[in-house]
């Protein structure tokens, strides 16, 4: 081999080499990257969920990958079955986006009009209305038809099985808020009626269009529209949160055929994602089409628009001014709390769905796009929460050490309804002095608020100081007249009241 040859080889071999060294050392900072983010958000949501403020999954996606995705809590907290990532949520009124979805291909196909009436698809639906409301309408919440609240306390109908047509019997004659077009209206009414649409035009139950169009070709395998009667694996119960943190009661029911076309569907995290990442492709829908679902439409609020099933508009990256344009929706119903947020920019997504009512999604989705962009955000930790595990576990004397340490912490947060929280917790747990210790604090801690004075007078009565318990309590009504609990423990005690 000649001189020019080997020289040539050498080149080549150590080009390559370089090339592997390289490209193993940006896959191994990437991976450090997006390991360092996982650690953050795991610190986060286990904050949350330590407050009682998330017990559900979640999945974070940064330019298209997975960087972190874990069940908190429990979905089953009477057998103690924790959340998975394959758990089964209801996702609520993240439904819409797939009802819209249906509803764009039927477009597609030219089976649908935006534009029409109604009454060219529902010729038994009154005229009055039906000639006015447009597809456009019903999917943008602005064809004025009325909610079921309009006619019934809505919860009145949960525990119900309803055909569609019955839901719509309900508010069809019913007179519209206002002209269609004029003005936005929130309400689970206007999917109702595109869910009957779809079914008339397609002569197919909803619920199988869903897994004929949506689910089947995209393998959400554990996703479907949910039937009680069905026994489903690893579907999570729901909960209602009570006043004390981490208590919860099981939800009131809900037969799932009322909520229908506009909140029916259960999913997983990782069957959302399938979802999130099949919306950059035409695998669904071809592209002009799904470009028309985040149309800002209609303004909605906070500054933000209302779609085809999506909000659009700008969330706070992290704690800064700055905002980034996202597509996103949430759904709440008993024992239900999601949120669904994609970030087309970088194409990153942060999925979120829980199975108690008492949940700091937006919160947490501040915190986690603040996360993903690399700026300051806010880990929320609670000096309530944090002081009452440190006073139950080593005593006053250490809570108070740590409480002065902490409360003047930008990495802590101090409120006064969790201040008043923490010492009744304390008390559920036989620890009187501990109570009267938080109590006391949050008095000086919130001066100006009715309510420490309050819980503080009550407890200085149980332990026979009532010369301060007055105190306090008149310091409470002065700061609230209309604090009649207090008034009336007041006047028991012989103390009258202007």
């Amino acid at each position: 081999m000649n001189t020019n040859k080997r020289a040539f080889i050498k080149t080549i071999y150590f080009g390559i080499l370089i090339g592997a060294i390289s490209l193993s050392c940006n896959s191994q900072t990437s991976s450090a990257k997006n390991t360092n983010k996982a650690d953050k958000i795991e610190e986060l949501i286990s904050n949350y969920t330590s407050y009682g403020k998330f017990n559900g999954s979640i999945l974070v996606a940064e330019e298209g990958k997975i960087i972190f995705k874990k069940g908190f809590g429990m979905a089953d907290m009477e057998w103690k079955i924790p959340n998975q990532t394959d758990t089964k949520f209801r996702i609520a009124s993240i439904t819409k986006q797939f009802t819209s979805l249906l509803i764009m291909q039927l477009v597609a196909e030219n089976k649908l009009d935006l534009q029409e009436p109604i009454s060219a698809y529902l010729p038994d639906y009154p005229k009055k209305n039906a000639d006015r409301i447009t597809i456009h309408h019903l999917l943008t919440h602005t064809s004025g038809t009325p909610g079921f609240h309009d006619f019934m306390d809505y919860r009145d109908m949960d525990p119900y099985k309803h055909s569609p047509e019955d839901l719509v019997k309900i508010f069809a004659e019913g007179d519209l808020r206002f002209t269609p077009g004029e003005d936005y209206s929130y309400t689970n009414t206007g999917y109702v009626l595109l869910g009957v649409i779809i079914e008339k035009i397609t002569g197919k139950p909803y619920k199988q269009m869903l897994q004929d169009n949506i689910f089947t070709p995209l393998g959400m395998l554990n996703s479907g529209f949910d039937d009680n009667r069905v026994v489903l694996e690893n579907r999570a119960k729901g909960y209602t949160n009570g006043y004390l943190r981490n208590e919860f009661y099981n939800a009131n029911y809900i037969d799932m055929s009322t909520p229908y076309a506009a909140g029916s569907i259960y999913s997983t995290v990782e069957d959302m994602f399938l979802w999130d990442q099949a919306l950059y492709t035409e695998k669904l829908l071809p592209q002009k089409y799904i470009d028309l679902l985040y149309g800002k439409y209609v303004s909605a609020f906070n500054g933000r628009h209302y779609g085809y099933g999506w909000i659009i508009g700008g969330m706070r990256v992290g704690t800064t001014e700055e905002r980034v344009e996202t597509y996103s929706h949430g759904g709440g119903m008993p024992g239900v709390r999601t949120l669904f947020n994609r970030i087309p920019s970088t194409k990153s997504s942060i999925i979120m769905l829980g199975n108690t009512e008492k949940s700091a999604r937006f919160e947490i989705t501040n915190s986690i796009i603040g996360i993903l962009e690399n700026k300051p955000y806010n880990i929320n930790k609670s000096v309530a929460y944090s002081l009452v595990d440190v006073v139950k576990k080593d005593g006053i004397g250490a809570g108070l050490e740590y409480y002065t340490e902490i409360k003047g912490s930008s990495d802590y947060y101090m409120d006064v309804d969790e201040m008043n929280i923490a010492g009744y917790e304390l008390l559920q747990s036989d620890k009187t002095e501990e109570a009267l210790f938080i109590f006391k604090l949050n008095v000086g801690a919130f001066p100006d608020s009715f309510i420490p004075y309050d819980s503080y007078g009550e407890q200085l009565l149980v332990l026979g100081d009532t010369t301060n318990a007055i105190i306090n309590y008149k310091k409470s009504v002065e700061l609230n007249p209309r604090n009649k609990g207090a008034v009336n423990v007041l006047k028991g005690l012989g103390v009258m009241v202007n």
